[in-house]
């Protein structure tokens, strides 16, 4: 594998050789100091270029950057729409398990798409085109407090679409229910904990993208927990899951509406959870729900 030294050189030298690449800049993982550093961090880097087209039209000039276990070009493709921003993005993944996410803008669009990301590191400019960056660092990243608003949509959006899992489980529509299980019911929790990390800490931390730093703010009680609501494909560990999901949720968002004086409905949350458990009961062969 490529050392770090190695690919910076590559990825700036690139640059410094092509007169068309008039900017370089590294924002991710790379350049947050609190991030955990491993053999998987990516580099993610952004040339600013003239004439973007004479670079997309024969892609062959990325070949420079190593050997291609598999690339991904997000602009070229259909079944996935693209952001059709104006910029090129090379996602490429090399054998040597280095990866760089490349993302080439037009210079005239310079100040339009460089300088939101905190994250966000000047390697090189030609021209002085960027103003300066201050430090690096995970502020654009961390955990937001609700509104009001914001905190019952996301109580009302969790306890409506658990009924949808609970249909699909009595119906053993196995994909429908770890669909509805695992992204609308899945999110609302993984941001109620979010907002509960954030309280504890005082909304000065981010829980990483997906919640992948949830281990190391959660107390353990709450870990294992969150745990087990990742079932297996059989439907009573669904259910289980499903009824842990809730309590979860439920401890979670009391603790956030007492810190911010919230208004959490229990009601609401009573009547779904027995629904819950009626559809839980009720017999295959049943002509009605209540």
């Amino acid at each position: 594998m490529r050392t770090e030294e190695e690919m910076m050189d590559l990825i700036i030298g690139t640059a410094q050789a092509d007169e068309r690449i008039r900017a370089v800049i590294m924002n991710g993982s790379r350049t947050n100091p609190k991030a955990p550093k491993d053999c998987f961090q990516d580099y993610d880097i952004v040339y600013v270029v003239r004439e973007l087209a004479s670079f997309t039209k024969d892609h062959r000039w990325i070949d420079r950057f190593g050997e291609m276990m598999i690339m991904q070009m997000p602009e070229a493709m259909s079944l996935i729409p693209p952001d059709d921003n104006g910029v090129f993005v090379y996602l490429m993944q090399f054998t040597d398990g280095n990866r760089i996410d490349l993302t080439l803008i037009p210079e005239e669009k310079v100040d339009e798409l460089i300088g939101s990301d905190s994250l966000s590191i000047i390697l090189l400019d030609k021209d002085d085109l960027i103003q300066p960056f201050p430090p690096a660092n995970d502020r654009d990243y961390w955990i937001q407090p609700p509104t009001a608003k914001q905190f019952a949509d996301c109580c009302n959006e969790f306890w409506w679409v658990s009924t949808y899992v609970a249909k699909g489980l009595w119906r053993e529509e196995l994909s429908y229910a770890k669909e509805m299980m695992d992204i609308p019911v899945r999110n609302m929790l993984m941001k109620m904990l979010e907002w509960q990390i954030g309280v504890a800490t005082g909304f000065s931390l981010s829980a990483g993208k997906s919640g992948k730093y949830f281990k190391d703010y959660l107390d353990e009680e709450t870990w294992n927990e969150f745990i087990r609501t990742y079932p297996d494909g059989k439907y009573e560990n669904m259910w289980k899951a499903l009824f842990t999901m809730g309590d979860l949720f439920r401890k979670s968002a009391r603790q956030v509406a007492d810190h911010f004086n919230f208004v959490y409905s229990e009601v609401e949350d009573a009547k779904v959870t027995a629904h819950l458990h009626h559809v839980r009961s009720l017999p295959k062969d049943a002509k009605a729900m209540y």
